[in-house]
């Protein structure tokens, strides 16, 4: 009896305990969340939404957990603007906040000390902002996975503490004036990926230490004092694509255990005083992409394996005291952008190889000892836009060839070729010109009729948001100016007030260091803008842009573009049309072409199933809104792995509408044939007759090079024949880099994809089904498996092929 009384009373004990516990919590959450409202309403920052404080959950740039307690703030610059009320935000109020974003909000005064109480933080972004003072002690937060304070004018040096932040993944305080000793301690961060300290003021040595960082992608530690050796400990992140140590004060030479970086695709120690010879080694870094010796001390030949470097595009070894002939084998280069080897000791003739060099913009010759004939092979440069063999020992006639070379009137003088060389081809010897009077007349008639190109209803101005297609539109507001020479300016506001200049002098009038990518008509150009936006910039090439083909494609872009407003659907932000070049402005892909992620073995693998499933989902519902949504009906027609950009998210948007149509409901739609090599339709090489139909096929070919990994031309080859398609298995055509899927939900979208794909196949156009048809299919079908993937051939696929008749899934 009294044993069940205690138990009794012990029972009760507890239940009281665990109710004054709930209830403690209760009551503590309720304070909690208090604390965080009264923060909120003290800091001013939503000042338009106080008098809805119970709905802040769903203020812009506040998320919450089920709890109704702030885990995230990233308030969006142009609707909450932060600036001078940064430090009226009590940040201990927050506990369980996990997302903090303040970037571009214009904050300054220093970092609020309480901001080292949120335990939980894992991300933590005050980038491009103007933050003074010291950085704070962070080591309290344990779970920081990235960190951003770049682009601020923070001063003092770094603690060794920031070692202790040991899941930190990203670590960027680049462009600040950060000074002392890089800490040692950094190595212990490994799970680092990405190290960007640039534009401060460190000095002494890089600590070898940083070689233990195994997980690290991106070391950047260019634009400071640091001195003495290069670590060759450096050599053991082979994981590495990016290692930039330019504009430094480093010495020695440059160690040869940097050659097992076989991931690298940029290598910057320009800028430097490392001695000794460019090692033969650098020729296993078979990725590179951008190598940059330029201005130090190095000696000796250019070592003939250079040629190995095929991913190549832009080359600097300028400023630097090499010497010997110019290898031959440069010219196996053929995806070189640019080519510096200026300022050297370099003898010998040209070689012809370098004629091989297609895509060449820019080409660097001058101040060395290169003597003999310029090569004849040179005139395949056609898409040179800057060239100088100046101060050379060159002899001969001068080729007729270069009078075609982009830009070259702007040496013109009188009527003498020698005159038009005289600022590329100056300090050689012998160079004996040609009259040629006849293609200075040329040109200056060329020149002459530019005024009355079509073009040039607006011939050099820059344009956001909208277009002005006559002259009559053009007006003195906006900022809008007209020169002496009868050239229009137009300045509208896009994140601040950018013209014509401004872009220029971001990306230093063209400099092929900003070019990522080149095409048969332009290259593209990467810019950051003063306000910290990145723009992408397609510059037509000059001599396509003299071009009246050329002319109506450039149009066709900035008018398709302006009328077209789709997630999936790359936006078009303005354009120039200047006397010097013609470019088209729109938002950065960081991630480039679907070709160029799709060939890299890294990224492919990135871009796992579902990606690539919700990839093609986006392509579809874009394509269907250019040939429904629209006022009248937009065919594509040159969709493919070129024109799908990607961003950082891994979404997919159709880009370059230079060959689009608008389809006449009332007109035969006649046209010459346009499109990419194995995506146009089969019909387009017996007619000319343009409708959606064209855009369905391709669609259905990209949808299999996105499954495939490849573009699947093999098999088109074999499609429609029932006794080929028989035996091969979905499951084989499949990218293999990919492991196979595993979730039922993933097999069936594989199989939806690729049954949708061979249904957009057939050589009949009104056998295939409509992008509405196509888009709906995805929006609302769920296909059931009666095998496994591995049983399911590609006849089965072709067989139960989409109803084109009617819409399914009613």
């Amino acid at each position: 009896m009294a044993s069940s009384m205690i138990t009794f009373i012990i029972l009760g004990l507890w239940t009281t305990i665990v109710v004054l516990s709930s209830a403690s919590t209760i009551i503590g959450t309720k304070l909690s969340l208090e604390l965080e409202a009264q923060a909120l309403l003290e800091s001013g920052w939503w000042s338009s939404y106080n008098n809805l404080i119970s709905n802040r959950c769903n203020w812009p740039g506040i998320s919450c957990n089920n709890d109704g307690s702030i885990t995230d703030i990233y308030p969006p610059p142009n609707i909450v603007k932060v600036g001078v009320k940064f430090g009226k935000m009590n940040f201990s109020s927050f506990p369980n906040l996990v997302h903090l974003n303040l970037n571009d909000h214009g904050l300054n005064g220093s970092i609020p000390p309480e901001i080292v109480t949120l335990s939980k933080l894992k991300n933590l972004y005050l980038n491009w902002n103007y933050l003074t003072g010291e950085l704070p002690s962070l080591e309290n937060l344990s779970q920081l996975a990235e960190l951003d304070f770049s682009h601020n004018e923070i001063s003092g040096s770094i603690s060794q503490e920031l070692g202790n932040l040991k899941s930190l993944v990203l670590l960027r305080l680049s462009w600040n004036n950060l000074t002392r000793s890089i800490p040692s301690a950094l190595g212990f961060l490994s799970n680092l990926t990405h190290l960007e300290m640039r534009s401060n003021q460190f000095y002494n040595y890089i600590p070898p230490e940083i070689g233990e960082l195994k997980n690290l992608i991106t070391l950047d530690l260019s634009n400071n004092k640091l001195v003495g050796l290069i670590p060759s400990t450096l050599g053991k992140l082979t994981n590495l694509t990016t290692l930039n140590l330019s504009n430094n004060k480093l010495v020695g030479s440059i160690p040869s255990t940097l050659r097992r970086l076989t991931m690298l695709t940029s290598l910057d120690i320009s800028n430097n005083m490392p001695v000794g010879s460019i090692s033969s080694t650098l020729s296993q870094l078979i990725f590179l992409e951008t190598l940059n010796l330029s201005n130090n001390i190095l000696k000796g030949p250019i070592p003939q394996k250079i040629g190995n470097l095929r991913a190549l595009y832009s080359l600097d070894v300028s400023k630097n005291k090499l010497n010997g002939p110019i290898p031959f084998q440069i010219g196996y280069l053929r995806k070189l952008i640019s080519l510096d080897l200026s300022k050297n000791q370099l003898n010998g003739s040209i070689p012809s190889q370098i004629g091989y060099l297609r895509r060449l913009i820019s080409f660097n010759l001058s101040h060395n000892f290169i003597s003999g004939e310029i090569p004849l092979p040179l005139r395949n440069l056609s898409h040179l836009d800057n060239w100088d063999l100046s101060y050379n020992k060159l002899s001969g006639i001068a080729p007729i060839f270069l009078t075609s070379f982009p830009d070259i009137h702007k040496n013109y003088i009188g009527h003498n070729c020698y005159k038009i060389y005289s600022k590329s081809l100056v300090g050689n010897k012998d160079l004996s010109p040609y009259t040629c009077s006849l293609i200075t007349r040329r040109k200056r008639i060329l020149n002459h009729l530019k005024i009355f190109l079509p073009l040039t209803v607006f011939p050099a101005f820059l344009i956001y948001g909208h277009l002005l297609f006559s002259r009559s539109n053009l007006k003195s507001n906006n900022g809008m100016q007209e020169s002496k020479t009868g050239n229009l300016f137009s300045i509208l506001n896009y994140d601040g007030r950018i013209t014509y200049e401004d872009i220029i002098k971001v990306i230093e009038d063209f400099n092929t260091r900003y070019c990522i990518g080149i095409g048969g008509h332009g290259s593209v150009y990467k810019a950051e803008l003063p306000s910290g936006k990145t723009v992408a910039l397609k510059k037509l090439h000059r001599l396509n842009a003299e071009d009246p083909n050329f002319d109506k494609s450039f149009m066709n872009e900035i008018k398709f573009l302006s009328e077209v407003c789709h997630r999936n659907i790359v936006k078009l932000h303005g354009f120039c049309v200047h006397q010097r070049s013609m470019f088209l402005i729109y938002e950065y892909m960081e991630r480039g072409s679907l070709r160029s992620v799709l060939t890299k073995d890294v990224e492919a693998i990135e871009l796992d199933w579902s990606k690539r499933v919700d990839l093609i989902h986006g392509i579809a519902h874009a394509l269907s809104y250019l040939h429904n949504d629209c006022s009248l009906p937009i065919v594509h027609r040159d969709l493919s792995s070129h024109n799908i950009l990607i961003n950082s998210n891994l979404e997919a948007f159709v880009a370059d509408f230079g060959a689009a149509r608008m389809l006449d409901l009332d007109s035969s739609n006649q046209t010459i044939l346009a499109g990419t090599y194995g995506y146009v339709a089969p019909e387009l090489a017996n007619t000319t007759t343009i409708t959606k139909k064209c855009d369905v096929y391709s669609f259905g070919v990209l949808a299999l090079e996105v499954l495939m990994g490849r573009h699947p031309q093999e098999l088109l080859s074999l499609f429609p024949s029932n006794s080929l398609l028989q035996n091969i298995m979905l499951n084989d055509i499949l990218d293999p880099r990919l492991s196979p899927p595993t979730s039922h939900l993933d097999t069936q979208k594989i199989v939806l994809v690729a049954t949708i794909a061979f249904a957009c196949l057939p050589m009949e156009p009104k056998s295939r089904p409509t992008m509405k048809q196509v888009s709906h299919e995805f929006l609302c079908c769920q296909r059931s498996l009666a095998k496994p993937l591995g049983e399911i051939s590609l006849l089965q696929l072709v067989a139960s092929e989409m109803d084109v008749e009617k819409e399914l899934c009613n």
